[in-house]
């Protein structure tokens, strides 16, 4: 049983790691547009491993085609309803269309891009599952940890239905909103069963001002990424209309909610600043707090970057999973926050 508790931190760090690069995939799927590289869920053209060429798309006589597996006649896609090899003439049927949605476009960049977030949600979905399993071991002891560690799965499976939704609706705005917000839950249950089973002991200064002005930071920084997904949406319209060569004219006339969400983060950039400047001055030990300063000041860069100097190559998806681990050494720097106000010791 010793053995099963001792690997719970260790899965649990793992998981987080494996959720981030998750996160980090999905930011890549948005700014190539491969969101639709996998057009049926959960596999890809009905392959465990998806096509390189088109031409494996095609319908081929003497092929032999498994059930499911799909293929792109008439820009439609065709499913097979069962085993069978194909003769000579095509034969309708052994087709059925598929009835999610119309698109059937094939993009071996698209397809492979999308096809590893989803290998990596799978590896990630595995070790939250076994770090439920080893949970066990501390139901005597910390029944949280064990109730945390299976919700967690439980999150997982509905954060992939999720990902499906998103698929089958050709990438809705509010659900690839969703989608993204729902990982962030994820991370903060993931780091939350990290805080909690730190056997370490930190010493820290507590210090009611800098805790209660975290209590505005989180929200409000939750508001400003809410936010950046509404201008994002509204990119992803211009980029459909305009193209992908037109980017430096994509935030030419912007909607309202950009200017708010720039704005806005010159108030996030004052409030890490003064309560950094409280840590420092007051040695009171809370890194993870220099650690959101830090990481805020790179999601401002990005987000110069992208408006003056024409969406530089990387700096949506670096803008995106910065948000993500903005939020991580926030919610971070809260526990241990809230454990010194308890205990005047994180623990």
């Amino acid at each position: 049983m010793k053995r099963i508790k001792h690997w719970y931190r260790p899965l649990a760090k793992t998981s987080l790691i494996l959720v981030y690069l998750v996160i980090l995939a999905g930011a890549v799927v948005r700014m190539t547009g491969s969101g639709m590289g996998c057009p049926d869920w959960p596999r890809c053209f009905g392959y465990l491993i998806p096509p390189t060429e088109e031409s494996e798309l095609l319908w081929t006589p003497g092929k032999t085609y498994t059930e499911g597996q799909v293929i792109i006649r008439d820009e439609a896609l065709l499913v097979a309803q069962s085993k069978f090899t194909s003769t000579s003439d095509f034969s309708p049927d052994n087709w059925a269309p598929y009835t999610r949605h119309d698109y059937a476009v094939f993009n071996a960049t698209h397809t492979w891009i999308e096809y590893i977030n989803r290998l990596l949600g799978a590896l990630a979905g595995l070790a939250m599952l076994l770090l439920a399993l080893m949970s066990v071991g501390w139901w005597k002891t910390h029944k949280s940890r064990v109730i945390v560690s299976w919700l967690g799965v439980l999150a997982i499976g509905f954060q992939a239905w999720l990902g499906a939704t998103v698929v089958y609706s050709v990438l809705e705005p509010v659900k690839i909103t969703l989608h993204m917000f729902m990982a962030l839950v994820i991370v903060g249950m993931l780091l939350w069963m990290v805080h909690s089973s730190d056997t370490q002991t930190h010493k820290y200064r507590y210090d009611r001002t800098t805790f209660r002005l975290w209590w505005v930071v989180i929200p409000l920084s939750m508001l400003q990424i809410l936010m950046g997904t509404q201008v994002r949406q509204y990119i992803d319209q211009q980029a459909k209309v305009m193209g992908l060569e037109a980017r430096a004219f994509w935030l030419q006339n912007p909607e309202v909610i950009f200017y708010v969400h720039r704005s806005f983060s010159v108030l996030l950039l004052l409030l890490h600043l003064w309560a950094a400047y409280r840590v420092y001055s007051m040695h009171l030990g809370f890194n993870k707090i220099l650690a959101s300063l830090l990481v805020l000041l790179g999601l401002i860069f990005t987000g110069i970057a992208m408006n003056y100097f024409a969406f530089p190559w990387g700096s949506q998806a670096t803008h995106l999973f910065l948000a993500a681990v903005l939020f991580g050494f926030q919610w971070y720097a809260f526990m241990e926050l809230k454990s010194a106000s308890q205990t005047g010791i994180s623990s």
